[in-house]
């Protein structure tokens, strides 16, 4: 299933200056029964999923781990730039769901390299904490909150709105404040300080 949205980045910042972006995003959600969101077999004490094909440390905090990985290289660069990656190093927990650099590309032309600049600092840091909820929430967690609610997650994130989950035994869909929609791909990379779910498109809050 493709889904085509339109993304709108429109920010007032500083000295009166206006940051529109559009994209056309398209994020897919994962072929029915693939490993990436299936659910995770019961956990080992060493077990943990390879990200971007590196392994991932979960005795090492979250900004760490993102680092370690190729394809959350533009996560980590717009990370350090909003001034979160001591937050992310921090005792949490955190559960984060990281968009790969791909989920970034999806964005208009030119809009993360306008969010990385100086004065766009509070808008990036509001986009990136959008994309984090206090605690840790595994996958089974999340599917046991859904079935309580007809298959349906609302998280509170630590930007302030909700963003929503629908959960099913194989998936999870986010869907963000403004209709837009993004998957999980890779569930349950566990941390020192929380979870991250890699994702396949960034979700944004309003702006």
């Amino acid at each position: 299933m493709i889904s085509k949205s339109k993304l709108y980045l429109t920010a007032a910042l500083a000295g009166s200056l206006s940051v529109g972006a559009v994209a056309n995003a398209q994020t897919s959600a994962p072929a029915a029964g693939a490993p990436a969101t299936a659910a995770p077999a019961a956990p080992t004490a060493t077990q943990n999923p390879m990200v971007g094909g590196v392994a991932m440390d979960a005795t090492k905090p979250i900004a760490v781990n993102a680092a370690a990985a190729p394809n959350l290289s533009t996560l980590v660069t717009a990370v350090k730039a909003a001034g979160l990656a001591t937050t992310l190093s921090g005792p949490g927990p955190f559960t984060v769901f990281a968009p790969t650099n791909d989920a970034f590309t999806r964005l208009a032309p030119g809009t993360v390299d306008t969010l990385l600049k100086p004065e766009n600092k509070a808008t990036l840091a509001k986009v990136l904490t959008y994309h984090v909820v206090p605690g840790t929430l595994t996958f089974a967690d999340l599917q046991e909150k859904a079935k309580a609610n007809g298959g349906k997650v609302v998280l509170t994130t630590v930007e302030g709105e909700p963003l929503t989950l629908n959960v099913s035994a194989t998936a999870v869909e986010l869907v963000d404040v403004n209709g837009n929609k993004s998957y999980v791909e890779t569930p349950d990379v566990k941390q020192s300080n929380g979870v991250v779910h890699v994702v396949n498109g960034v979700v944004l809050p309003k702006l």
